[in-house]
């Protein structure tokens, strides 16, 4: 110890040291100065050069915190997945709840609360093994029976699921704690799909039936196994929601999501919405007009799209109007639409022009393509398409054809619902086939009297609407023949025994490639008959602040699936050596 003592208090000398020392006593002060300064810019020098270095190795990673508010028209009124109606309920509900399977950025499926999952080679038996880490917002672990009860419940005329329809005739089995089965009665290639559903905890929903389930405050105060949990509901004093206040879920099998608080906020109308986006209230929201999503960009407000499945199109009803049973009438109709100006002046740039049954992101590109020619070509086309067939222009300026006594006029009315956006592009096509020499009149009339009124009893003659074909593209319900007839939403009234077999193929091949394939042949089956005028695909409008990161959404198959990553979203970074940081989040 004393040897040690000895060596600290031992002075030491270094030559080299004594040397410059000397050197320094002969040096002037401003010498001195000069060589001081030099030495503290050699320093900082050195310092920037070692900063930079270190920066060149370092990356921004994601840090727990901050707090999102999304603006919602609406109040929610089933935040429960067996129910959920409205936009509000969808997006809450894909935040607290999680399913078998969920959507991926690219559109694809990925598994969720499975671990993994097995088809039988007859395509009617699926078995999906759950994750041993999934609990439910109230600790308890989440087990085969909770899938059993959920789709047990969809099921139950009394609750009337608005997704039963999906679920008819699906045998459910719990095999053990942590595996359930489901039995089709036919092989069903898209039913993987319906297992993105939300899973409910058996221990709350199990004895609660028919109005019991409806009216259960746990449709308001959910309890899930998603990435977030429900913190605190504000209400007005008739206990209606105003915002919702959800906190990470500290246990979600897939990680701890980084935002601290994601808050709801509920608006009675886009206007007001806009407003309160305006003044600071709320940072996101979806769902949008084109007119005020363009107004927000012109503003620089960031701005996320996504492809959506959805088509608007005008329907041909033959049977309701004679002049529309002429194929080379429906032809030169198709040929005098400007789908471009539509998708540019209507939906200002926040969509695709379509002209097929399924939006091309959807199919892999492998329908036919787009026509190229100009609108004053396509029209000319049209026009000489009529004349060669006889309709001619008569002292009104509208065509008609006369097959023996009988004079046709090229005359017919177009019924939408009183959607602004739908009532713009009605209005703009009348502007068009007028240019041509049809007699077009637009019926505009509410939503909910034209589903009644007018679609189910097919009581139109040309139908301005839209169908939500969803990811799995199951088009049967929209085109085959047995589906004419409400609730079939056989629209155009089409028959086709070719198409018919196509689209019963499709429902059960379970190879994607042949599945292309198949798409192909249908699509360019119906465009010889052209039961229909197709015009555009909306796209998905997400207004976002521009601290949010990791966004990652490419197609949905409707808005709340732009969640399924949100465990992954921040709003806070940290920086730290590249070596050190993970290299992907879940």
């Amino acid at each position: 110890m004393k040897d040690i003592f000895y060596i600290f208090k031992r002075q030491f000398h270094l030559p080299i040291l004594k040397k410059l020392d000397q050197s320094l006593q002969t040096v002037s002060v401003t010498g001195k100065m000069i060589l001081y300064s030099l030495t503290a810019l050699f320093a900082l020098s050195a310092f920037a050069l070692l900063w930079n270095v270190s920066n060149a190795f370092m990356i921004e990673v994601p840090r727990p915190g901050g707090k999102l508010v999304e603006g919602v028209v609406g109040s929610p009124r089933f935040i429960n997945p067996v129910l959920t109606v409205t936009d509000g309920d969808k997006d809450l509900t894909a935040l607290i709840y999680s399913g078998l399977m969920r959507v991926l950025p690219d559109g694809t499926l990925g598994k969720d609360l499975a671990e993994s999952y097995s088809i039988s080679t007859d395509g009617k038996m699926y078995t999906f093994t759950l994750r041993k880490d999934a609990f439910f917002h109230d600790g308890r672990p989440v087990t085969a029976d909770d899938v059993v009860t959920t789709i047990k419940k969809i099921q139950d005329a009394e609750i009337k699921s608005p997704k039963r329809a999906h679920w008819e005739g699906v045998v459910v089995e719990k095999m053990n704690d942590h595996e359930v089965r489901f039995i089709l009665q036919l092989p069903y290639a898209p039913f993987l799909e319906n297992t993105t559903i939300g899973i409910l905890p058996k221990h709350i929903w199990q004895e609660l039936e028919g109005e019991k389930f409806i009216t259960s405050s746990y449709n308001i105060k959910p309890i899930g196994s998603g990435p977030y949990k429900l913190n605190s509901i504000e209400q007005t004093a008739n206990g209606i929601p105003i915002s919702y206040d959800l906190h990470p879920f500290e246990k979600f099998y897939r990680g701890k999501p980084f935002i601290s608080s994601i808050v709801f906020k509920f608006y009675s109308t886009e206007k007001t919405l806009i407003e309160a986006y305006h003044n600071g209230e709320v940072q996101s929201m979806s769902s949008i007009s084109p007119d005020n999503a363009s107004i927000l960009k012109n503003e620089s407000s960031p701005i996320i799209e996504a492809s959506l499945p959805r088509i608007f199109a005008v329907f041909f009803n033959q049977a309701n109007n004679r002049a529309l049973t002429y194929k080379e009438v429906r032809n030169a109709l198709s040929l005098g639409v400007n789908r471009d100006h539509i998708v540019a002046s209507v939906l200002q740039g926040f969509g695709s022009a379509l002209d097929s049954a399924v939006p091309k992101s959807f199919t892999g590109g492998v329908t036919s393509e787009p026509p190229t020619a100009s609108t004053t070509t396509a029209r000319v086309q049209a026009i000489q398409l009529l004349e060669k067939n006889g309709w001619h222009l008569n002292a009104q300026g509208i065509r008609e054809k006369t097959i023996g006594k009988e004079v046709i006029p090229l005359a017919f009315s177009i019924s939408t619902s009183d959607a602004p956006e739908l009532k713009e592009v009605a209005d703009f096509i009348q502007t068009e086939w007028k240019a041509i020499g049809a007699d077009v009149s637009v019926r505009v009339v509410e939503g909910g009297y034209l589903n009644q009124n007018i679609i189910k009893p097919r009581r139109y003659d040309a139908l301005l609407f839209g169908q939500v074909v969803n990811r799995d593209l199951d088009l049967y319900a929209f085109w085959h023949g047995s589906q004419r007839v409400d609730p079939g939403l056989n629209v155009a009234l089409y028959e086709n025994d070719t198409v018919d077999k196509l689209l019963e193929t499709m429902r059960t091949e379970t190879k994607r490639e042949t599945r292309q394939e198949l798409y192909g042949k249908f699509e360019r089956e119906l465009n010889k008959d052209i039961p229909a005028v197709f015009l555009y695909s909306p796209h998905f409008i997400y207004v976002v602040p521009e601290d949010l990161r990791g966004v990652d959404i490419h197609e949905l198959s409707n808005p709340s699936e732009r969640f399924s990553t949100v465990n992954t979203w921040y709003l806070s970074t940290d920086k730290m050596w590249k070596i050190f940081s993970p290299t992907t989040y879940e």
